[in-house]
């Protein structure tokens, strides 16, 4: 039997109008949104709700986006955790190589864009 897809994304931001906005363009496409706005509400979301993937922008409340990033891949409990960086960063695409995500998000975006990506990662 296989394993229903978990729904679930976790919005790893801390600019509250970009949370807003993401939150109910993923909540109207039928997902689960949790929001965190450090490291360590990242880590406890994760052990908690096991969400099927990670929007984590860069910079994030004085901490290192990449950083986080890195050290979840590097994890043997979150290393298949799909990662999408999200940032307004020139260098978006080489940090988020240089991280280990599987993919990246320069802003400002299209929520369409938001969507097929979140959908192409979550269901894969």
């Amino acid at each position: 039997m296989k394993k229903p897809i978990k729904k679930t994304v976790l919005i790893a931001e801390d600019d509250s109008g970009i949370v807003e906005v993401m939150s109910i363009v993923l909540q109207e496409a039928g997902y689960e949104v949790i929001i965190a706005e450090t490291k360590k509400k990242i880590l406890e979301s994760i052990t908690l709700h096991k969400p099927g993937l990670l929007l984590l922008d860069i910079w994030l409340s004085g901490e290192n986006g990449e950083i986080i990033a890195r050290e979840l891949k590097n994890t043997p409990a979150t290393t298949s955790l799909p990662i999408i960086i999200i940032s307004a960063n020139t260098q978006t695409e080489a940090i988020a190589k240089a991280a280990g995500a599987d993919a990246f998000l320069a802003k400002p975006f299209d929520l369409d864009q938001l969507i097929g990506m979140v959908s192409r990662y979550i269901s894969s």
